[in-house]
C-alpha cells in the first residue's frame, strides 16, 4: 500500500543515527546465532517465558485480561477459557503456536493474515478471518466509554481486499529491490493498521504479522523475547508514533519516520534484553543474589518485583524479594508503595 510504493521509499531519507541504529541490529542478529547453537537449554526456558508474556501483553493492550495464573494455564494448556477474555488470550497463544512453529514456512500473504485472525477466534462463537464488511475509525475514548477523538479513518470495507492484495504486493517488491527488510516491515505493518482490515483484533494481527515477517528476514529475536512486552511498557509512544506516522497516509504524504524509529527502538530493546537474559539464566554467570542485583542494577527507573523476575525467569518470587530486603538494609534501593503494585526505585 501507499509507504511501500518504490516512489514513496525513494524519497525516505535517513540519516548517519539511523544507518548506525540498522547497523547495530545487524550486528544483534549475528550474535543470536551463537546463542541458538551453544544455549538451546537456556533459550527453551526463555521461549516459554516469551510465550506467556507475548499472549498476556498483546490483549493487554487492548483492555483484556486475566490473572497471571489463568494466562499461564491458558498458554500451557492446561485448562480451558472460562469467560470471553479467556477465550481471546487462548486464540492469540493458538496464533503464536501457529507462527512459532511453522516460521519461514509460513507464506506472507492476504490470506495468511484472515488464517491468523481465524486462529485467535477459535474459542469464540462468532467467526474470524473475514475482512470487515463496514467502515471503521481509529479514536480516542474517556474512561466512560465515549469517542473524543477520531485519530485516522481506515482504508473503507470496499477498497480494502485490494488494499490488502496490493500491501503484500508492494512488500515484495520492496524487498525484490534490495530495501532492507528492517525497512519494509515496519512500512507494512504501519500500512496494515491504516487499512484496519478487520472489524476487530488489527492490533494484535499487527503484532502476529511483525512477528512473522521478523523470522522470515532472520530476526528470531520475538521468540526469545516478548515484543508485544515492550510494545505494551511503551504504549504511549508506540500510539504517538503510530498516529504520527498515519497522518497524510491516504495521500502518500505521511512521514513514516517516527513509526520507523520506534520499531527500531523496541527491536534493539528487545536484543539487548535477550543477551542480557541468556547470561542471567546461564547457571555458570554466577549466584541467584548477584543475578538479582545485577539484574536490578540495570533498571534505569522504578521497577516492580514482576519485571525482576522477567529478567531471572529461573528464579522465584521469594528470592527476589529477599534480595531486595538486603540491598534496602544497604541503602541501595527503596520500596514506593506496598504489596503487588509496590514499585522500587534504586537510589
Amino acid at each position: 500500500m501507499n509507504s511501500l510504493k518504490l516512489p514513496f521509499l525513494a524519497k525516505l531519507n535517513f540519516g548517519p543515527q539511523d544507518a548506525a541504529a540498522l547497523r547495530h541490529l545487524g550486528k544483534c542478529q549475528g550474535r543470536q546465532q551463537l546463542y541458538v547453537k551453544q544455549r538451546p537449554e537456556t533459550l527453551e526456558k526463555l521461549r516459554t517465558v516469551a510465550m506467556v508474556e507475548s499472549t498476556d501483553a498483546s490483549n493487554r493492550i487492548e483492555g483484556i485480561t486475566a490473572p497471571k495464573a489463568r494466562v499461564e494455564a491458558l498458554v500451557q494448556q492446561t485448562t480451558e477459557p472460562k469467560n470471553r477474555s479467556e477465550q481471546e488470550i487462548a486464540g492469540y497463544r493458538r496464533a503464536l503456536d501457529l507462527i512459532h512453529d511453522g516460521s519461514t514456512d509460513i507464506p506472507i500473504k492476504a490470506n495468511i493474515v484472515r488464517q491468523l485472525h481465524k486462529a485467535m477466534y477459535s474459542y469464540m462463537s462468532e467467526d474470524g478471518g473475514e475482512w470487515k464488511i463496514t467502515d471503521n475509525e481509529i479514536v480516542e475514548k474517556d474512561s466512560e466509554g465515549n469517542i473524543t477523538r477520531v485519530r485516522f479513518k481506515a482504508v473503507s470495507s470496499v477498497a480494502t481486499p485490494q488494499a490488502m492484495e496490493d500491501l503484500f504486493n508492494n512488500y515484495h517488491q520492496a524487498l525484490e529491490n534490495k530495501y532492507d527488510p528492517l525497512v519494509a516491515v515496519p512500512l507494512a505493518i504501519l500500512d496494515f493498521l491504516c487499512i484496519h482490515p478487520f472489524t476487530d483484533g488489527n492490533g494484535r494481527v499487527g503484532r502476529l504479522l511483525t512477528l512473522l515477517m521478523l523470522y522470515h528476514a532472520d530476526y528470531q529475536v520475538g521468540r526469545y523475547i516478548s515484543l508485544e512486552r515492550l510494545v505494551d511498557d511503551s504504549r504511549k509512544s508506540y500510539y504517538q508514533t503510530l498516529e504520527a506516522s498515519s497522518q497524510g497516509w491516504h495521500e502518500g504524504k505521511h512521514d513514516a519516520m517516527p513509526w520507523i524509529t520506534y520499531f527500531w527502538g523496541i527491536l534493539t530493546r528487545a536484543y539487548k534484553e535477550f543477551e542480557e537474559r541468556v547470561g542471567d539464566v546461564d547457571a555458570g554467570r554466577g549466584s541467584k543474589s548477584k543475578r538479582v542485583r545485577d539484574a536490578v542494577n540495570r533498571k534505569m527507573s522504578t521497577f516492580k518485583v514482576v519485571e525482576i523476575e522477567r529478567d531471572c525467569p529461573d528464579i522465584s518470587r521469594d528470592t527476589i524479594r529477599a534480595v531486595l530486603r538486603e540491598m534496602k538494609k544497604e541503602g541501595l534501593v527503596k520500596a514506593e508503595g506496598r504489596g503487588p503494585g509496590a514499585r522500587w526505585r534504586i537510589l
